[in-house]
């Protein structure tokens, strides 16, 4: 659930003699199933054509599925379709051994980004390809054809509706354009209750008849000159950034992830999301909305920008940065994930005024949590804090970003974030890496399973990190070998 802040038309340059590494849990493609604790290099396969340690890029993966791009532009994946939690047709079923993902294209892949169980790529023609969860893939052109029979269908759903439980709101929700108020539900177990029957319902919904509930790669239908060139995957939704600043979205958008200004349930095809002129704040949100601008103390106030030049999406909801360094927020708010300072949805994307005045350039967005870089190199979090995910040295949500102000990141200037379900890592600019959060399955890389509240550095000898990319359970990085 990487969030990347790129200049429209701006295309990643591929480093040269870039080793990708791993620590952290896939099910099912580890030994004996136990996580790696600390870092381990991961090798392109041979049949890339550059076969060794040869990549372009680290994309994270999905829950319990990894993805990185080869130095030849293949989209590379690994893990397992026979554990709990793996996205069947998402990554493959190479098991342990990474191999190419047949995306049904000669291009080159440039950028991929992958959510719960549903996976995108984009070509370096800008063309788009998306697979996995069929209520995230898109009206299109599909390749490929399902040769899953009705056992491996009715285990899909039993494996669905445990991911959804995870992911379905505790809670009733209400958000800032109804106005409407959260209320708490009576009981731990009567919570888990409707957790489990949303998510039981929801699954069942998405298998009725003899239909699978996994798709095979499609071409994202686009409008005719439409170029994208960065991609973000949240748990059910999309969105595609366009090389003209525009941001696509779809998916699933029940508490405005997608940033329409509705709750709309699926959106099966490219909306355009309305990020700059519809953007505000505070409480005078319907007067900007018609006016494509922010009233403040009774003054209009543009939300700063033109263009959005980064995106990202996190567990139900997402966030974008203008190219005037503005981060808006939408989707759900639960745990103050939107850095609104309260915990209502947001339908629309809204400014985060907390924020105006300090560039943000970077942007990552996980399950309950969003971290964001500064232009200065200082990281702000905000959202839940369970697992210590935010590293702000305590387990308390935070509705507003704060800064963080650990004695482990001074002097350090942060260049790149990424965010997993519940844990964050980090680059600096002299090279550094740093994570913190839930560290069950050893996805902070420290050599334990203990979780850290405060960024703590990873050790990683004999190369240059460069970027850094978070899957659920999982961290990849990217880094270059020394010359």
């Amino acid at each position: 659930m990487n969030g990347i802040g790129d200049e429209p038309g701006g295309e990643a340059a591929a480093l040269q003699g870039c080793k990708v590494y791993m620590w952290g849990y896939l099910p099912g493609a580890l030994p004996q199933r136990s996580p790696l604790l600390t870092p381990v290099p991961v090798r392109v396969p041979a049949s890339t054509g550059s076969a060794g340690y040869s990549w372009k890029d680290v994309c994270g993966g999905g829950c319990g599925f990894a993805m990185a791009i080869s130095d030849s532009g293949k989209l590379i994946t690994w893990g397992s379709t026979d554990d709990l939690g793996q996205s069947y047709v998402t990554a493959g079923k190479h098991g342990e051994i990474p191999e190419p993902f047949p995306i049904p294209t000669e291009a080159s892949i440039i950028r991929a980004a992958a959510g719960w169980a549903h996976c995108v790529a984009i070509t370096d023609g800008g063309e788009v390809y998306t697979w996995g969860w069929k209520e995230c893939v898109p009206s299109g052109k599909v390749f490929g054809e399902s040769s899953t029979g009705a056992s491996l269908e009715k285990d899909l759903s039993e494996r669905q509706s445990s991911l959804l439980t995870e992911q379905v709101s505790p809670r009733s929700q209400g958000s800032r354009s109804t106005g409407g108020i959260a209320s708490s539900a009576s009981g731990d177990e009567g919570t888990k209750r409707r957790r489990v029957s949303s998510a039981k319902q929801t699954a069942e919904s998405s298998t009725s008849g003899n239909e699978t509930p996994t798709a095979f790669p499609c071409l994202v239908a686009l409008n005719p000159g439409i170029r994208i060139t960065t991609v973000a995957a949240g748990g059910r939704h999309t969105l595609a950034l366009s090389d003209m600043g525009q941001v696509w979205g779809w998916g699933y958008g029940g508490e405005g992830q997608l940033g329409l200004g509705s709750r709309i349930r699926m959106v099966s095809s490219p909306h355009l999301v309305p990020c700059i002129n519809s953007s505000t704040y505070g409480k005078d949100r319907f007067a900007a909305l018609a006016q494509g601008s922010m009233n403040s103390g009774g003054q209009n106030f543009r939300v700063p920008g033109n263009y959005v030049m980064g995106i990202a999406c996190g567990g139900r909801h997402s966030a974008v940065i203008t190219d005037a360094g503005a981060l808006l927020t939408f989707g759900w708010g639960l745990y103050g994930q939107c850095g609104q300072g309260s915990t209502d949805d947001e339908l629309s994307p809204a400014c985060v005024s907390s924020l105006l005045g300090i560039r943000i350039e970077g942007v990552a967005a996980g399950l309950w949590h969003t971290v964001c870089v500064s232009a200065d190199g200082d990281v702000y979090a905000f959202g839940g804090n369970q697992f210590g995910q935010l590293g702000t040295g305590d387990d308390q949500a935070e509705t507003i970003p704060r800064l963080l102000d650990s004695p482990s990141l001074e002097n350090e200037h942060v260049k790149t974030v990424s965010s997993g379900a519940r844990h964050t890592a980090v680059v600096t600019e002299e090279g550094k890496v740093f994570c913190w959060g839930w560290n069950k399955y050893g996805q902070l890389g420290l050599g334990d399973v203990i979780d850290r509240n405060i960024p703590s550095q990873v050790t990683i000898e004999g190369c240059v990190p460069k970027n850094v990319a978070c899957g659920w359970w999982h961290t990849l990085l990217l880094a270059e070998s020394p010359t």
